[in-house]
């Protein structure tokens, strides 16, 4: 009872946090939609945007998403009409590259190089909007925001404007609580249960396989359930106190750079109407041959770094 109590109060506390991103920006968003400075941004990004197959506003998203968080990305979203192949390109997109601002300071604490992470999760934002414009031809109908209606009326004045986004933002925000609150019980009782020590032996066997020393397993398995802002404090922790290696650290680090909070930031997902398994099975896959690439690489490619690295244990 206790881990179901505990786990209710930290789900709302953030679902209130999150509902207070959420709600101006797709209430601000939506009312800025209907207006002629909405076209003229719009038309300004579009020729960069079409590079990666997306239309012109779909920029607003990305920039959200990438200097707030993934919520903001999400609110902004909302707001836009955009097809099925465009909401899952950014989902993609949004799922390599976003908070950067705090995930880069958590990855800077524990001595991992901020602009490494900022230029491999860019990249691979970049690359996989690129990849799935070009390889998908499907996707093409609009997107369903979850219960929000796919048809709308314009609204004429600015107290209907208002009225038509606050309604928006407001739905946008029920249903995230819907997968917000029982997630946050979840990992509350996996805190409390000690299951991640648990999930961190089972891990030793993939660090292997993905060329860390057994020892980065605990910070793996923090940042791949509660992801890089919530498992912060656990990672850096682990990764002090288990003595984790320069090599290990920085293949840690990027496998999480592609693939963390594995739960929340699939799930956050649903309310845009996406299949998310194929999301979700991106990201491991570019997760795992990312690692396993650059570990080879350091091994065979950069001898003078992993001489080093033994010199230093």
């Amino acid at each position: 009872m206790k881990s179901l109590k505990t786990g209710l109060i930290k789900g709302l506390e953030t679902t209130w946090s999150l509902g207070k991103i959420i709600f101006p920006v797709t209430l601000v968003m939506t009312v800025l939609s209907y207006t002629e400075l909405f076209d003229h941004l719009i038309a300004s990004v579009t020729p960069a945007m079409k590079w990666i197959g997306l239309p012109g506003e779909a920029a607003i998203p990305l920039v959200f998403g990438n200097f707030l968080s993934l919520y903001a990305a999400i609110g902004a979203i909302l707001s836009l009409d955009l097809t099925v192949k465009s909401v899952f390109i950014l989902a993609v997109m949004l799922s390599f590259s976003h908070n950067l601002l705090v995930e880069c300071g958590v990855a800077s604490r524990v001595g991992v190089k901020v602009w490494v992470m900022i230029a491999v999760r860019l990249g691979l934002a970049v690359l996989a909007g690129v990849v799935l414009s070009h390889l998908w031809h499907g996707g093409g109908e609009k997107a369903v925001y979850g219960f929000i209606p796919s048809k709308e009326s314009v609204p004429h004045g600015w107290a209907a404007m208002i009225e038509a986004g606050a309604a928006k933002a407001a739905m946008g925000i029920g249903q995230l609580a819907v997968i917000v609150i029982p997630l946050m019980i979840g990992i509350q009782i996996l805190k409390d249960l000690r299951w991640l020590h648990h999930f961190s032996r089972w891990m030793a066997p993939v660090t292997k396989f993905l060329g860390m020393r057994a020892n980065a397993s605990t910070t793996l398995a923090a940042g791949l359930l509660f992801g890089m802002a919530y498992g912060a404090g656990v990672m850096e922790h682990a990764a002090k106190e288990d003595g984790v290696d320069r090599r290990s650290l920085y293949l840690t680090f990027i496998f999480l750079i592609s693939c963390h909070a594995v739960i929340e930031d699939t799930l956050i997902f649903v309310p845009l109407g996406i299949p998310v398994w194929p999301l979700f099975l991106i990201r491991l896959a570019v997760a795992t041959i990312l690692t396993c690439a650059v570990g080879y690489i350091w091994n065979r490619g950069w001898p003078q770094l992993k001489n080093s690295e033994e010199a230093s244990l």
